[in-house]
């Protein structure tokens, strides 16, 4: 019984969902984004590793201490021929077995770097790298926020079409009325009403073209957005107003995200380069070791000297220089490999700049021709609808055609979708100019 109440509440909570789409702000679908995205999410958890790697590097430079053991037994223990004169036998020649047939040893040994150029530069190249990946997870996030609002602008606007084709349904669906009225009084003649069927038919299919667009497109925008497919939702329609946009000077490209990107690559190259060239330089390290060793006839452990088994320990402590002289110049070439690295990133970020100013002159341009193609769209719309409303009240007295009707809905629905999709130019375009200023983020800050 509880498993049943179960389902029927949740089977209830499905079907309000269901019934109550959300509202979703730009603003609000770009936060979603944020959390949700497997990119932003990815992002954070480069950022996160980054700290692992700088602790990775940081331990060589801290001691490496490590505990050892070995168990050993020689079936066939090794003789050493020896000259007999120093044990009071000259002239012979004494074969003498050195070591048991057990010998174990444990013991703790220490190594400490002292001076190493790679472990130095290793732990500054960290520092950088995580840095890198913290720039990374902000251009990861203004990409983000501009695929959302890119694709939530395209819902909009799709939707603004299918509101256009939903009013321009019932309005022919009127005309259709009055004719079938006339019609049956033998005032309109049947071609007249087939062609206005015919008419309407052609809306309804494409409105329903419409309606598979803004499915497909709310999809996607919701993949871009992390959320569930399932999920419905509703875009206000006060979120495409057209507002003044202040086109300031040229922004400083050395502030964008994908410039300081390279940027932050290049000072890595330089320290892949430094790191390569402190293989000219020698290191130098302390070394030390404890060790018990037991040996006998019998396997050693538990075993004491009356078993035959004796145990003893030693020690070492040392510092171990090591001075390179010649490497077959292949430190050479791995420094030269590189250099030339370091040189085709150089290009790379002139090549980045002169992108980044081209994109922010494209966008200021389309800007400019967007507004200007806003204002003529508005006003033509306005004056396709003034033409459509004379024209019905004109056919409807008798003093113009059905097919100047039909043309001027055509007319009509051509004008206002040129002016949604100058709309949509624009935002688009404001979007690409909020990014050349690198101002991305302004979009959920406001």
């Amino acid at each position: 019984m509880k498993t049943i109440m179960s389902l029927l509440v949740f089977a209830f909570a499905f079907t309000l969902q269901a019934q109550n789409p959300k509202t979703l702000t730009l603003k609000e679908a770009i936060n979603y984004a944020l959390e949700n995205k497997s990119d932003a999410k990815k992002a954070k958890l480069q950022v996160e590793n980054s700290d692992y790697q700088i602790q990775e590097i940081r331990a060589r430079a801290l001691p490496q201490i490590s505990a050892n053991g070995s168990l050993t037994y020689n079936p066939v223990i090794q003789t050493t021929v020896i000259d007999g004169s120093g044990f009071g036998a000259p002239g012979t020649t004494i074969q003498a077995a050195f070591g048991q047939k057990w010998s174990s040893v444990a013991g703790l040994s220490l190594n400490q770097a002292l001076y190493d150029q790679s472990v130095f530069i290793g732990l500054k190249a960290a520092k950088s790298t995580k840095e890198f990946y913290q720039i990374n997870a902000q251009l990861t996030e203004e990409q983000v926020i501009e695929k959302v609002a890119n694709a939530y602008y395209q819902v909009y606007v799709t939707r603004e079409k299918l509101s256009v084709l939903d009013n321009n349904l019932k309005n022919t669906n009127k005309i259709k009325d009055i004719i079938q009225g006339q019609f049956d009084n033998g005032l309109a003649k049947k071609i007249d009403l087939d062609r206005t069927s015919v008419r309407l038919s052609n809306i309804t299919t494409q409105r329903q073209q419409t309606l598979n667009a803004v499915a497909l497109q709310e999809n996607a925008l919701k993949f871009l957005m992390g959320m569930p497919i399932e999920t419905e939702i509703t875009i206000p329609e006060t979120e495409f107003e057209v507002s003044a946009n202040v086109l300031s000077e040229r922004p400083n490209t050395a502030n964008r995200s994908e410039y300081l990107l390279m940027k932050k690559n290049e000072q890595l190259l330089e320290f892949q380069k430094k790191s390569v060239e402190a293989a000219y330089y020698p290191t130098l390290s302390l070394s030390g070791s404890y060790n018990y060793i037991g040996q006998g006839p019998e396997m050693p452990w538990f075993k004491k000297p009356s078993d035959g088994v004796y145990w003893s320990d030693f020690a070492a402590i040392g510092l171990n220089l090591h001075v390179p002289i010649f490497t077959g110049f292949g430190t050479r070439a791995r420094v030269r490999q590189a250099e030339n690295k370091l040189e085709s990133i150089k290009v790379d970020l002139e090549d980045t700049k002169l992108a980044l100013d081209f994109e922010y002159d494209n966008a200021k341009t389309q800007i400019e021709n967007s507004l200007i193609s806003i204002n003529n769209q508005k006003e033509n719309a306005q004056l396709a609808q003034e033409v459509l409303t004379n024209t019905n009240n004109n056919y409807v007295q008798g003093l113009a055609s059905l097919t100047d009707l039909l043309d001027a809905e055509n007319e009509l629905i051509a004008a206002q979708n040129n002016y949604t999709t100058a709309l949509l130019e624009y935002k688009l375009a404001e979007i690409a100019l909020i990014k050349s200023q690198g101002e991305l983020k302004t979009l959920i800050n406001n």
